[in-house]
């Protein structure tokens, strides 16, 4: 199953053991993201590490096995579908989210209750991707 993955879930699994890194390494799921995925993830390190009982290192570890996981997507193979994300995306900063996911045909993974406010994309959140798998 392709699922378009927003940072904030990713963001869980930095953060704490449980559910997010099941999902992240069943091989059902293929992951995609938009390419500043990983700069979201340097710009808020020190807030990560601050709420985590990980270690930097450990924080790095998982954060390099993220990166063989999420497939990252250039924006100008979605281009195209931005102005259409604009319309449907309730919040402006999940845009490139929706657009790729628009651009893909598939669903997004986020537990943002907000993203939820539209009908054209299929929003997961993490205990639906759980119950999913059962």
């Amino acid at each position: 199953m392709n699922l378009v993955a927003d940072a904030n879930v990713l963001f869980a699994a930095l953060i704490k053991e449980g559910k997010t890194i099941e999902i992240l390494l069943n091989p059902f799921f293929n992951f995609h993201a938009p390419e500043f995925l990983f700069e979201e993830f340097n710009k808020y390190k020190n807030e990560i590490l601050r709420k985590t009982y990980r270690s930097e290192s450990q924080f790095l570890e998982i954060l390099e096995i993220m990166k063989n996981i999420i497939n990252i997507i250039p924006k100008e193979e979605y281009l195209d579908r931005v102005n259409p994300a604009e319309e449907i995306s309730p919040d402006e900063n999940d845009t490139d989210y929706f657009a790729l996911a628009l651009k893909l045909n598939c669903a997004i993974w986020s537990n943002d209750k907000r993203l939820k406010e539209q009908n054209k994309v299929k929003i997961y959140s993490t205990e639906e991707l759980v119950e999913l798998l059962e």
